[in-house]
């Protein structure tokens, strides 16, 4: 098997791959079919209404930081998701039904939303680490890759899938078909060979694990500084279907099929990202900060677009740029962080990621709503260049910041720092960030 897919030959994985596969699809037809029901049938074209509905979805996660990520190190992961996957496919039932009833109103989708969220920010750190006990950590940053080349693999079929059913039954149908969906996830958590599983160790029940969990990211700058970078652009950039709709809808007028076709096109980037970073032997933090700076760039571009399919285009490299970002800084995080902390550590991360959506989808929807979709792109391409800033001037300030041209004629800089958070100088940890790799031109 290639490099690439080496993880598929676990075969827990590939369970575990399959039955998230189906299950992403459907996600993907339910957020389409949420964003749109939102804005063209219970509003008259309110992206600010879309940014709370995301608000209410992803803020869960941040409000159950302290206690999320502890619930992960605590408890056996597979039960637990066992029954998260479920709760959250009989809340898409229940939308489902009263959308299809007619008797679905703004509130009710802002209660399911929220109901969803609660849900989701207990499933992400044990899903996000998870992994680790499928393929132990030799495979780890392939298998986080394919993670993300599933969901947003799922995201070529899930949205263009979801707008041709909207016009044909409507969007209680598709909230249906997703909450049966949830059934391949459950079948492939329920078939996992148990004695091939690989268990981190669980943290021990004591006093104070919460705030361990704090201390630990505290002594790590690496992870503070992925941290900064992710909050900008997940809380401004990453507002997707507040671009996509408001762009679809006022500024090319066009339906709910185009919508779910430009959610698409997204996914084609955001897959070949997914997929190149599948090819690394290990993420690098050089990799997070290029790749912001080509979301900002990008983002900038595709606000300037005349025409429905310039800005299709241009979208293909908004997703592949800004998937890049987000894989690299997971994998990160997850293959340099001691195992027994990985949960607490992998909820501040989601909570840091999702969490400061309740903060960026208002006032990116207010944005749209006032001065155009357009502007609400320029906050997005805003949001990458600052990333890449907060990179640089930390880099700048680091302890042992060295600056040199290597043999290649390469323009690198390395960061070393030592101890753990608490004074101890227990191990060192050395990342090598090229912020600029250019040919030199020096001459004897």
């Amino acid at each position: 098997m290639s490099a690439m897919f080496r993880s598929l030959g676990v075969a827990n994985y590939r369970l575990w791959f399959a039955g998230a596969m189906v299950s992403n699809v459907g996600t993907w037809m339910q957020r389409t079919a949420q964003d749109w029901i939102v804005l063209t049938e219970l509003t008259k074209h309110d992206a600010a209404a879309v940014g709370v509905t995301m608000a209410l979805q992803f803020g869960p996660q941040l409000l159950l930081v302290p206690v999320s990520g502890l619930i992960a190190d605590r408890v056996d992961r597979r039960r637990l998701l066992f029954v998260t996957q479920a709760l959250m496919g009989l809340l898409a039932l229940g939308l489902g039904l009263i959308t299809v009833l007619g008797v679905a109103q703004l509130w009710m989708v802002y209660a399911f939303a929220l109901g969803l969220g609660v849900v989701a920010a207990i499933d992400a750190p044990a899903r996000q680490t998870f992994v680790s006990e499928l393929v132990g950590e030799e495979h780890l940053p392939n298998a986080v890759a394919l993670n993300s080349a599933s969901f947003n693999g799922a995201r070529l079929i899930g949205p263009a899938v979801a707008g041709v059913l909207i016009a044909l039954v409507g969007s209680g149908w598709v909230f249906l078909i997703n909450a049966g969906t949830f059934a391949a996830t459950l079948l492939a958590i329920a078939l996992l060979r148990r004695d091939q599983l690989r268990p981190a160790k669980r943290a021990a029940a004591r006093r104070g694990q919460i705030r361990d969990g704090f201390r630990y990211v505290k002594g790590r700058p690496d992870i503070l500084v992925v941290f900064a970078m992710i909050f900008l652009v997940g809380t401004f950039g990453l507002n997707f279907p507040i671009f996509t709709s408001t762009m679809a809808s006022v500024e090319f007028h066009a339906g709910a099929d185009a919508f779910g076709l430009l959610s698409s096109i997204l996914a084609v980037g955001s897959v070949t990202g997914a997929l190149l970073s599948a090819r690394r032997d290990r993420p690098r933090l050089r990799y997070a900060v290029i790749a912001s700076a080509g979301f900002g760039v990008t983002c900038a571009v595709a606000a300037l677009m005349p025409t429905y399919w310039s800005f299709a285009a241009v979208l293909v490299t908004v997703g592949l740029s800004s998937i890049t970002l987000m894989t690299s800084a997971n994998a990160y995080v997850q293959t340099t962080t001691s195992p027994i902390m990985r949960g607490r550590v992998m909820a501040l991360y989601m909570a840091i990621f999702a969490g400061g959506t309740p903060i960026g989808a208002p006032i990116v929807g207010a944005v749209a709503n006032a001065w155009g979709p357009r502007w609400a792109l320029g906050i997005a391409a805003a949001s990458g260049i600052a990333a890449v800033v907060v990179a640089l001037v930390w880099m700048r300030r680091a302890k042992d910041l060295r600056v040199a041209w290597d043999r290649g004629a390469r323009f690198h800089v390395a960061v070393r720092w030592r101890g753990d958070g608490r004074g101890r100088d227990v191990e060192e940890a050395t990342t090598e960030i090229a912020v600029v790799e250019a040919e030199s031109q020096r001459t004897s």
